[in-house]
């Protein structure tokens, strides 16, 4: 049952000199774990779905400067032809005929011959009209309109790239804590495992010294009450255990037999406190938002900017049409409005309070990003002292488990004691493991708080 002292002493140097080259970096299983969840997450797949919905409003904006051409068809009937009045009618004729007597030399008061047909006088507009046409709508400028709303889109699409970004690092964070959760679970089960075997000692002992007299049932009773209080740890290390595979599967979507073979285990991270901040993602994506507002308000307000298009017309089916429809026409038109009810003006003012509600969140945003940089500073700084508090204790129950066991190689002690020195020891370096959990949860708010984590 001898440990020697420089083992652990070595055990412990190579553990930080690991810390120390590795700085940042993750096990390669739990990196695999973070990039299956992100590839799962439901709110990043909804947000991807909002950045392309941005994208396609770009398209449509810039293809306001297409021309549309339509094609169009009909066919109406009227109640009856559309002719000209009796009068209207008799006048025509009557000039046709003088037209006609002109042409061959017939004098002006002779008789109009009845063997020469007149043409008869066509219909105003058929009742029966079938028409097909081409239809050409082509905006030469919009006011600024068109311009605006693609570089309010632009913006609105960077902001759902730095929100994506942002739920990234917090699904990582997520899986990152809940994988370091799991190890310190496992961590537990050694101390329970250890437990287990030195009450089935103690089991022996006392069973031994009842036999010979020098115990009392009591002392029987205390190891069954014990063995019960270790049956309800063992029981909630199973819960805990089921819970974190649970969560696990769920963030990343793996199977849960896969995530059962796994046994993490609780590495320090060591880091440079002093490392540059850089801005975060959703400070970026506010400022994105903003910018698109800003943008919005611009595009509302060119409401009032002349507009210049072209149309053209071209009928296909000539047949129908009355003697006022022309065959084709082409023309350029301006709009200019010119009052609408104060609505541009209000949508406009609607749209400024949103930007100044983006400059809020901004400010508020940077005062508690610098806040959470602070206090993950101090965790992080805390969990090294910790970590080194625990260190001593370590060598303290080293030293008292050697000092114990020479006692009981000596007789001065019993089994019972070494045993217990032996737990002590044990739980002192559960105790470490979870100073690693905290110091890696530390780490990881602070490279998350200064913008800088890595996955």
């Amino acid at each position: 049952m001898q440990i020697k002292k420089s083992n652990i002493l070595f055990i412990t140097f190579v553990c930080f000199v690991w810390a120390t080259s590795t700085a940042q970096q993750l096990d390669p299983i739990l990196q695999d774990l973070i990039h299956k969840g992100i590839n799962k997450s439901y709110s990043l797949q909804i947000n991807n779905l909002e950045r392309k919905q941005t994208a396609v409003d770009q398209k449509m904006a810039k293809s306001i400067f297409l021309p549309k051409i339509t094609v169009n068809g009909s066919y109406t009937r009227l109640d009856d032809d559309i002719r000209f009045d009796d009068d209207t009618q008799n006048l025509l004729i009557a000039t046709q005929k003088l037209l006609i007597k002109e042409a061959i030399g017939i004098p002006f008061n002779d008789p109009f011959p009845e063997s020469i047909p007149l043409t008869e006088i066509s219909n105003l507009q058929n009742k029966n009209i079938l028409k097909t046409s081409i239809d050409l709508d082509w905006v030469l400028f919009s006011g600024q309109e068109a311009s605006h709303a693609l570089k309010a889109s632009k913006h609105k699409e960077a902001s759902f790239n730095y929100l994506g970004m942002a739920k990234k690092d917090k699904i990582a964070i997520s899986i990152i804590e809940t994988y370091d959760k799991l190890a310190l679970v496992y961590a537990s089960k050694r101390i329970l495992t250890s437990s287990e075997k030195l009450l089935k000692k103690q089991e022996y002992y006392v069973k031994k010294a009842i036999e010979n007299g020098l115990a009392t049932p009591i002392h029987r009773k205390k190891i069954e009450l014990a063995q019960q209080q270790l049956a309800g740890k063992v029981l909630e290390f199973n819960q805990n255990k089921t819970l974190l595979i649970e969560v696990l599967s769920q963030l990343t979507g793996e199977n849960k037999n896969y995530l059962n073979t796994l046994h993490p285990s609780l590495h320090p991270f060591a880091i440079n406190a002093t490392l540059a901040t850089k801005k975060r993602y959703e400070l970026k994506a506010l400022e994105e938002a903003e910018k698109a507002t800003d943008y919005k308000s611009k595009m509302e307000k060119s409401n009032f900017i002349p507009k210049l298009a072209i149309k053209g017309h071209y009928e296909l089916l000539e047949d129908d049409l009355s003697l006022f429809d022309p065959k084709w026409y082409v023309g350029a038109g301006i709009k200019w409005n010119l009052f609408d009810g104060n609505q541009a003006h209000l949508k406009s003012k609607k749209t400024k309070l949103e930007s100044r509600k983006y400059q809020a969140q901004i400010a508020e945003t940077n005062e508690l990003i610098h806040l959470s940089v602070i206090k993950a500073q101090l965790s992080y700084e805390s969990a090294l002292q910790n970590t080194q508090i625990i260190q001593k204790e370590i060598e303290l129950a080293y030293d008292t488990y050697k000092m114990i066991d020479r006692q009981y190689t000596n007789n001065l002690a019993s089994i019972n004691d070494v045993l217990a020195a032996l737990n002590d020891l044990e739980k002192a370096n559960f105790k470490l493991q979870n100073s690693y959990f905290k110091q890696r949860k530390a780490v990881t708010e602070l490279l998350h708080a200064k913008g800088i984590l890595t996955y």
